[in-house]
């Protein structure tokens, strides 16, 4: 068995848990008003009904009178129906603001996602602990969304004990008769210590039971969250159209199938869970009933010997066997909830160690220089630059300048720097080492909000959201139609009202509307660009802009180049050398260097440097009897 550990101190569990309770405050301060007024409500209404009915049966088994009898009749029926109906509203309130409270979970997570530097978004520590977070979340609710659950049952425990313990004083203060023999020894203050520390230590005992068979199941939290993988990428694979192709061509669903259902899954019958399910976990589950059991049967025992030695009637009788009852139930909840604290105390801590995260990038003071005439000058001056983790550099000593206004094209083979480039261009990283200057003044020294501003950015991965046309293009719900129309046209697509005949305000894609636009790859790139021009940026970055396009698409996007990014400094990553001719400059990117620069005219002259290695490669394809 994957031994972890499974509980957090008691005193750090209570801190963790405050500061969980403290944030679903800030986000939903009704769910805790919803949860105490239903606890009481239902406390009340439970208290209520065993002690009408214990003056109901006193009535009875006394010398009954009609008015008495109809008289607690229609009061034991009012405050049923009065309960019941006030019990159905509190329920619905609750049962609201806990539905909110699980829409809201996620926010918690989004606003610090959002928030944080891209490069610790980008890492794999960072994405490893937040899917471990969620797979928590999603096989048992364990961490911040357990902390609902448990305010629930604190609420519903306390006030559980509150009333049994209102009930139950006369019980140990009733004293038995004179003259009972050695029922009278029910009298001594000892007697009633011992019968309660009796039943707490009962009541408690099952409660560790109940807690024992529980941390089993979280000592596999790992083996759970690696289940709940493996389900997610069965069922993902047989529902994702993307993939159909490939698993009929390749029939790929067998060994998928195969790779789920032989041993993988830790929920089968057969499983390591399964076989700790019937054995030590089944077991204490079974003693933690038993030990209730055995609770009941003293507290029935104790008082009716009281109620045979005269101490009180037989309508009492009935009220403080169910109040006592009641009452250690109660305790019996808040130690269990106590317990489920303290084995949520170490996925709180993983919760809180991810919100935790402290941004490491200087946000900077400057503002940037609001320009009409787009005239901003980078410089990248002796930039070296490795990803965190890794002791390879992605790009070595890089000295350049960018032309204002110029069209700079970059290339080279996959993984020889040029998106690297890129990131550190838009800040997404800062550099290892040397600096990136803005018009003299080191980046980093303006503020960040500011600097990013001066970028559009068709990155080679991009990704369009299933949100309306208009706003995939302004990045916004509120855009200006006309402009993001132009846009589009700028970009090439010239299928606007075949595609979307309700305009701008046409959703893509069927995630959020089953008339949602699907569009082509190309498509999709296009109105990528459009997004890109919408943001008239004074830099336009455009990471292979055709990779998706069709030939004659691809030419229309190149010829309307010098209209797309007039009045900008243009930057094109492309690994289809043509897009050169149509750039002022070529930046040629080799194992992380910067090896050449110069016009493609100039480049083509040096036959021994790697763009012309680079041109003719691909020039062989195109006219074999230049090669």
């Amino acid at each position: 068995m994957n031994k972890e550990k499974h509980t957090a101190s008691f005193l750090k569990s209570v801190t963790l848990n405050s500061r969980a309770w403290s944030i679903w405050w800030n986000l939903c301060p009704g769910l805790f008003l919803s949860s105490l007024l239903h606890s009481a409500s239902a406390a009340l209404s439970l208290y209520t009904a065993v002690w009408l009915s214990a003056r109901m049966i006193t009535e009875l088994a006394g010398s009954p009178s009609p008015s008495g009898i109809i008289g607690l009749a229609l009061a034991q029926v009012l405050s049923a129906a009065s309960f019941s109906l006030l019990n159905a509203v509190l329920e619905r309130f609750k049962t609201f603001y806990s539905d909110s409270a699980s829409c809201l979970y996620h926010r918690i997570y989004m606003d610090k996602l959002f928030s944080m530097d891209f490069a610790l978004l980008d890492s794999q520590d960072t994405y490893s602990l937040y899917s471990q977070i969620i797979q928590n979340d999603t096989w048992s609710s364990l961490g911040i969304h357990e902390t609902v659950s448990l305010f629930e049952s604190f609420t519903a425990a306390c006030a559980r004990i509150l009333g049994g313990i209102i009930l139950t004083a006369p019980l140990f203060i009733s004293p038995v008769p004179p003259g009972s023999g050695n029922l009278s020894l029910l009298n001594h203050p000892l007697c009633a210590c011992f019968l309660i520390g009796l039943m707490l230590l009962i009541a408690l005992f099952s409660s560790f039971c109940a807690d024992k068979s529980q941390g089993y199941w979280i000592r596999y939290a790992s083996k759970t969250r690696f289940g709940n993988r493996m389900a997610d990428f069965y069922i993902s694979a047989a529902k994702d159209r993307k993939r159909a192709l490939d698993m009929r061509i390749y029939n790929q669903s067998e060994a998928i199938t195969k790779l789920y259902m032989e041993g993988n899954t830790p929920f089968g019958p057969s499983s390591e869970i399964a076989r700790c399910a019937k054995g030590p976990m089944g077991i204490w589950a079974a003693l933690s009933q038993s030990v209730s059991v055995v609770l009941t049967v003293i507290v029935y025992l104790f008082v009716c010997l009281k109620a045979w030695a005269g101490a009180f009637g037989l309508g009492s009788t009935v009220l403080y066997t169910a109040a006592i009852a009641n009452l250690f139930l109660g305790i019996s909840q808040l130690s269990g909830a106590l317990g489920r604290m303290a084995a949520n105390g170490r996925f709180l801590e993983m919760a809180f160690g991810f919100l935790d995260i402290p941004n490491i990038m200087y946000q900077g003071t400057l503002t940037t220089e609001k320009r009409s005439d787009g005239q901003y000058e980078i410089e990248f001056r002796n930039v070296s630059f490795c990803y965190p983790g890794t002791q390879d550099y992605a790009l070595r000593h890089i000295n350049m300048k960018f032309p204002i206004g110029s069209r700079l094209a970059i290339v080279g083979a996959n993984g020889s720097g040029k998106t690297t480039f890129i990131k550190l261009l838009c800040r997404l990283y800062d550099p290892t080492e040397g600096e990136i200057l803005l018009n003299g003044i080191d980046i980093r020294k303006y503020r960040y909000s500011d600097y990013i501003g001066l970028f559009s950015v068709v990155f080679q991965d991009f990704r369009l959201f299933s949100l309306p046309l208009g706003e995939n293009i302004a990045g916004s719900c509120l855009f200006d139609s006309f402009k993001a129309s132009s846009c589009l046209e700028k970009a090439g697509f010239s299928r606007q009202k075949a595609l979307f005949p309700h305009g701008l305000s046409a959703f893509l894609y069927r995630d959020l509307d089953g008339c949602g636009a699907e569009l082509s790859l190309g498509e999709a790139q296009k109105t990528a660009i459009a997004r890109a021009l919408y943001k008239d940026a004074p830099f336009m970055i455009l990471d292979e802009p055709t990779a998706a396009l069709d030939p004659i698409s691809e030419a229309e996007i190149y010829e309307k180049f010098g209209t797309i990014t007039r009045g900008k400094t243009a930057v094109c990553i492309s690994h289809r050398l043509s897009s050169c001719i149509f750039c002022d400059e070529v930046a040629v990117f080799d194992k992380g260097n910067l090896v050449q620069q110069g016009s493609h005219e100039q480049l083509l002259k040096s036959p021994q440097g790697k763009y012309y290695e680079l041109w003719h490669a691909q020039a062989q394809y195109y006219y074999p009897e230049n090669a």
